[in-house]
């Protein structure tokens, strides 16, 4: 975790170039490290561009550990939670349709969220993926994907799962309701074939 607004350097040893904030849109940031060196950290940012990294001094941040993993297979249209490299959690999942696509690559689940109505039970996990296809949602000045309830689509979404969202990633409620205690911070891979 970030304790602070901190620097981020392209490399080791380098000049800074911009800051890593201690928030982000309001929650801690709790970014994976992905490699390291002696005095160092390299991260996985959430800002666009998706992918984006940097590295970071290992005295500005804190480090704690999570068993979990979650990865999202957008073949299948399955959500899978690992813990320990044991898969714990096999669901299906609304996925984004053809139009609004999920997009795929190295993420995380950045923060949890309250949910904002009923349809997406109990809370939403917001994930450093950004939508491909759209630039702003309601106003926010950003595309975020999401993990949620169902809005609705509990019938589509079925036991094999479906393309139906903006991108984001609809769930029965709950399976959603068991990533409950998966911490920020944990890695998140959209992939679209099996891992």
């Amino acid at each position: 975790m970030v304790k602070h607004t901190i620097p981020r350097y392209p490399a080791p040893g380098t000049h800074p170039h911009g800051t890593v904030p201690a928030r982000w849109y309001g929650a801690v940031s709790a970014l994976p490290v992905i490699s390291q060196r002696p005095g160092w950290y390299k991260v996985r940012l959430a800002t666009r561009p998706d992918g984006s990294t940097a590295w970071v001094r290992s005295a500005d941040v804190t480090i704690t550990s999570t068993p979990y993993r979650v990865v999202i297979d957008l073949a299948t249209k399955h959500i899978k939670l690992l813990r320990a490299g044991k898969v714990v959690m096999d669901a299906p999942a609304g996925i984004g349709t053809v139009q609004d696509p999920t997009p795929a690559g190295q993420f995380f689940l950045a923060f949890f969220e309250q949910a904002p109505s009923p349809g997406y039970r109990p809370f939403i996990i917001v994930t450093s993926a950004h939508s491909t296809a759209i630039g702003d949602w309601d106003g926010s000045g950003d595309a975020l994907i999401g993990i949620h309830g169902p809005l609705g689509s509990d019938d589509a979404i079925g036991s094999s799962g479906a393309r139906l969202s903006h991108g984001c990633i609809r769930l029965h409620a709950p399976d959603l309701l068991r990533l409950r205690d998966v911490p920020a911070g944990t890695p998140l891979t959209i992939t679209l074939t099996r891992p």
